[in-house]
């Protein structure tokens, strides 16, 4: 593993004797062949997690209109306080639904109606959190035909009202 080199003594030079270096050599061998192991080890035992990711469809080109049935629209208002209104159809008439209740309320509303397409409006100012949180019901829910739109400012005036 490890060697040590003794050296002949040179010829003192005018009187002076020199210290006598002593050359060692180590081996790295066997440190190089331990590492390679774990390094082996540690790369075939390792999981790699397969990430969650949310499968999107985009409609090909912007100018589509997709027409929908106004009875199978639900649209949920989320504002900055985390509080959640929705309406269904084009009636303007918004009502409140807690966080803890929104599951189950989805849940019965796609029951009534199977076709049911949810609009999520967020306030810009509600936090990134909750819009996760409330994809997240739906999705718990088995709503899987659901779409996001920016929140106009008609949508914060009924919420005040409803508020």
């Amino acid at each position: 593993m490890a060697a040590v080199e003794t050296g002949q003594p040179r010829a003192a030079q005018k009187g002076k004797r020199k210290k006598r270096r002593v050359g060692v050599r180590i081996d790295m061998t066997p440190m190089v062949d331990v590492c390679m192991l774990l390094l082996t080890f540690f790369m075939l035992t390792t999981v790699f997690n397969k990430p969650q990711t949310m499968e999107l469809n985009l409609p090909p080109d912007d100018k589509v209109q997709v027409e929908v049935q106004e009875s199978a629209l639900l649209t949920l208002r989320v504002d900055k306080d985390f509080q959640i209104y929705w309406n269904q159809g084009s009636d303007p008439k918004l009502q409140k639904v807690a966080f803890k209740d929104l599951r189950s309320f989805l849940t019965e509303r796609l029951r009534n109606n199977p076709k049911l397409i949810t609009l999520v409006k967020v306030d810009r100012d509600a936090t990134y959190e909750n819009m996760v949180d409330v994809m997240d019901e739906l999705n718990l829910a088995n709503i899987t035909r659901f779409s996001l739109a920016p929140m106009q400012d008609a949508d914060k005036k009924l919420m005040a009202k409803a508020g």
